[in-house]
């Protein structure tokens, strides 16, 4: 019981928005490419398949960053406790988890067309170096929504077997909504932050966070809304449409600057904001 303990401390799954936020995206290019091909078989199939690829990969990407950040995360009040970081488990035996973990999402993987497991190995890169951004850039978090948001365009292409503008732009405006809510739950390690010397949009724009989560928030809206702008009715997916957009707005509202944990209450609405994405594009 222990062993399992230190295990689901490590890959938080003990914190499920973590891997949700991974799974929407995959969820909403996979209903994007739904309203093209009508297989409700296949939709279905690969949306658990993308559910538990988000779940070994976000718990893979857990235990990666924990070894690059087992130094730093001694000097952050929030981390210092983590298992690595801790001596609860070694690096070895931390890495055979990553390698088992992996290789769960590789046979999941191969399950798609070829040009998504191509996408699905170039996400590797993406993955494993993000850890490091947060050392050479003040925009780590837009990292993290190139990376965090690639299962998309997986998701599209696992259906249609091929790319196009549309679900770029949903990406790019998966990617802003990535850049929001990351920047928000940064708030939570300003302080340990900068005195440690990690960079982060947080700190970049520490003076005007709020108008920063607000650009970004309304550059997400903005693209959804232009993405179903024909079909927008009086009906139940535009209803989910604007509580994805309120949701966002509340988020804006709620969290301040020097109260962590508004900060973590505002990011986790995220996995509901998702949700509402998620439905709407069903709907519409």
């Amino acid at each position: 019981m222990k062993h399992l303990k230190i295990f689901i401390d490590l890959t938080r799954l003990n914190k499920p928005i973590g891997f949700m936020l991974l799974f929407w995206p995959c969820s909403w290019g996979l209903s994007y490419a739904y309203k093209i091909d009508k297989d409700q078989n296949i939709f279905l199939l690969y949306l658990i398949f993308f559910f538990l690829g988000s779940l070994l990969m976000r718990s893979a990407g857990c235990i990666v960053n924990d070894i690059v950040d087992k130094d730093l995360d001694k000097k952050v009040e929030r981390t210092k406790h983590r298992p690595i970081t801790d001596g609860q488990i070694s690096v070895k035996r931390s890495l055979t988890y990553v390698i088992l973990l992996c290789f769960l999402a590789f046979l999941i993987l191969i399950q798609f067309n070829f040009l998504t497991i191509i996408l699905g190995m170039s996400s590797m890169i993406l993955a494993f170096s993000y850890p490091y951004m947060k050392r050479i850039t003040y925009w780590p978090q837009l990292f993290l929504g190139l990376t965090f948001n690639w299962g998309l365009i997986m998701g599209w292409t696992a259906i249609t077997n091929e790319i196009s503008i549309d679900i770029i732009l949903l990406y790019i405006a998966a990617i802003f909504w990535t850049l929001g809510y990351d920047t928000i739950y940064g708030v939570q390690d300003i302080f340990d932050d900068e005195i440690i010397g990690i960079k982060s949009t947080a700190i970049k724009f520490k003076k005007n966070i709020k108008l920063f989560v607000g650009i970004c928030y309304s550059l997400t809206s903005l693209l959804v809304l232009y993405l179903f702008k024909d079909n927008m009715e009086f009906n139940f997916a535009t209803l989910f449409l604007f509580l994805f957009i309120f949701s966002l707005s509340y988020q804006i509202y709620n969290f301040k600057k020097d109260d962590p944990l508004s900060c973590l209450k505002s990011f986790k609405i995220n996995n509901f904001s998702g949700f509402f994405v998620f439905i709407a594009i069903i709907l519409f």
